[in-house]
């Protein structure tokens, strides 16, 4: 139950986009806050809809908290495996929201 609420109060904080205040168009970020919200309420698809680097944006995340505390083998390798990997599909998702918006 406190979780249920947790979530929901959540989505009350979430920051706006200063890019998109000022300019008037999204930015390589926006959907994120939301897309880690639906994926903590259990809703995968949605939460891939809204920004799918989530899907490995959390695992870089995690995995770089980990090896603060652990050492694994490869973990740079690891570390920019799963960088390079968020970073390209969050480029190609931008580039693709950017011209689905101007058709």
């Amino acid at each position: 139950m406190q979780l249920a609420t947790f979530l929901l109060t959540l989505e009350d904080y979430m920051l706006p986009c200063l890019n998109k205040k000022l300019f008037g168009i999204d930015c390589p970020g926006c959907g994120l806050q939301r897309s880690v919200v639906l994926f903590l309420k259990g809703d995968f698809s949605a939460a891939f809809d809204m920004y799918p680097a989530i899907f490995t944006l959390i695992p870089l995340v995690m995995f770089a908290i980990a090896s603060q505390f652990t050492r694994f083998r490869f973990d740079t390798h690891i570390k920019m495996t799963l960088g390079i990997l968020s970073g390209s599909i969050i480029i190609v998702n931008y580039i693709l929201k950017m011209t689905h918006l101007t058709h």
